[in-house]
């Protein structure tokens, strides 16, 4: 072992609950929270969700002990990685961490619920675990440049979050640093994620999370049985820096490791698309309460992003005025300005609600996007954005620089719970959506991390809901 591949590997084996932060295990706690509901909710919504409990079932993966978020059923620990991770993306609705332009919770916590049950680890080594899981998937994103990444094709939550699933779950194997070590070398020869999704709305990018948190997983079980990884898996000559971004900057990797805490600039989505639009959303929302804005009356909207966020939501200008699909719509901003102008916000249900929907596609058709120097300026620290609203009344604009959930705004507690509510209440019962809250919210305090995702399983029939039925 060797520097960059030494170093977190040490760290993800060294990690323990006593030495983290208060702040750090109460914000794991948080984000655990939100991604449970989220995946909660997508197990019975995704329109992408049968076809992957189908496969999971074909593959032998759906027989197990292993909980999947949401499901009665036992299964196989990469099944339950596989699907849980999948399900937390499958919203696009997951914590963001801006300056790595990626996701954490998804490929990350579903590996970890999985070795933990595999373990029966207690929740504060889950907490431990997850804390090293989220360092080592941000900071080698932003080792590697995000936008640079991007460029070549990859999705960083997916690549990265192979090696974080890895670390989150062989600190819970319990795996000394040659240990991990290993595993971040048969890893890195399975992280993958292809940005191709975006030409006609696949469902790739959430089978990509899942995919990474299963990786993660299986590398470190490997590892824990004594399979060989490649040697310096991150920093060597066909390693993870070198193969994945053209002038990687491998001591981003490991700055302050330990003493600054990444997981801490992790944030939490109020709406269920790109994260890069929330800025503008927030701005619109803000402008329409201010002046009475409706969205009969509204001549153009003109949104300004960051290159990489135009990048995503606002190129190619036709086909984000004119989305088919729910990841067309959670990566248009001109829907997302549509739909938040015409009810008021953008939650889950309205991509059932205003996909196909003439005068929504009508006024996103009058939604213009472009780069504005300063969210450009402001960007990779912020995801900032700025609106131009023009009315027969007048013109009314605005600059968000720090979106809602970013950790400078962040969730109240109360928010986040409704959130949670909002996802996981057409599911279970009042009584079940408190205890699964109180519970994961308490994680800390159990001795079994799989009594805590027990509650996740349904405690009354409900019928699938018709938003899941969105193509």
């Amino acid at each position: 072992m060797t520097a960059i591949t030494h170093e977190l590997a040490e760290f993800a084996a060294g990690i323990s609950y006593d030495a983290l932060p208060v702040e750090v295990r109460e914000r794991v706690k948080a984000l655990a929270l939100d991604l449970v509901g989220i995946a909660l909710r997508a197990r019975n919504d995704a329109e992408s969700t049968p076809a992957m409990l189908a496969a999971a079932g074909a593959l032998g993966l759906a027989d197990g002990k292993c909980t999947v978020i949401g499901d009665a059923a036992g299964y196989a620990p990469p099944g339950a990685a596989m699907l849980n991770g999948t399900l937390a993306h499958s919203l696009d609705f997951d914590d963001t961490h801006a300056s790595g332009s990626l996701h954490s919770g998804a490929p990350i916590m579903p590996a970890a619920f999985a070795a933990g049950e595999m373990a029966g680890a207690d929740g504060k080594s889950a907490i431990a675990a997850i804390a090293a899981g989220y360092e080592v998937q941000i900071r080698l994103s932003l080792a590697l440049d995000p936008a640079a990444h991007y460029d070549r094709g990859f999705h960083p939550t997916a690549t990265c979050g192979a090696f974080g699933a890895a670390a989150a779950a062989g600190r819970l194997f319990g795996l000394d640093a040659e240990g991990c070590a290993n595993a971040f070398g048969i890893v890195l020869s399975m992280a993958a994620g292809s940005m191709q999704f975006l030409v006609n709305g696949a469902w790739t990018k959430r089978s990509h999370v899942g995919h990474a948190a299963m990786c993660g997983l299986i590398a470190a079980t490997l590892a824990r049985e004594g399979y060989r990884g490649a040697a310096e898996a991150i920093e060597g000559k066909w390693g993870f820096l070198h193969a994945y971004a053209p002038a990687a900057d491998a001591r981003l990797a490991v700055d302050e490791l330990g003493r600054r805490w990444e997981t801490m600039k992790v944030a939490v989505k109020p709406y269920p698309s790109c994260r890069y639009g929330h800025a503008p959303i927030d701005g619109i929302l803000a402008l329409a309460r201010e002046h009475g804005i409706k969205a009969e009356e509204v001549a153009e909207v003109a949104v300004g992003l960051s290159e990489a966020g135009w990048k995503l939501i606002g190129d190619p200008e036709a086909a984000k005025q004119s989305p088919k699909s729910v990841v067309d719509g959670q990566f248009s901003m001109a829907f997302c300005a549509a739909v938040a102008l015409k009810s008021g916000g953008l939650a889950w249900d309205d991509y059932a609600r205003y996909l196909g929907d003439p005068a929504t596609l009508d006024l996103c058709r009058r939604v213009k996007t472009s780069v504005d120097p300063r969210a450009q300026a402001d960007f990779q620290k912020e995801m900032s954005g700025s609106v131009r609203i023009k009315t027969a009344r007048g013109t009314f604009e605005t600059y968000v620089r720090v979106p809602k959930g970013e950790p400078g705004n962040f969730l109240s507690a109360a928010e986040l719970r409704a959130k949670f509510n909002g996802l996981a209440g057409p599911y279970l019962s009042a009584r079940r959506c408190d205890e699964l809250a109180d519970a994961v919210l308490a994680l800390d305090q159990t001795p079994d991390i799989g009594t805590m995702l027990r509650l996740t399983r349904p405690d009354r029939p409900v019928a699938r809901r018709a938003a899941a039925a969105v193509r």
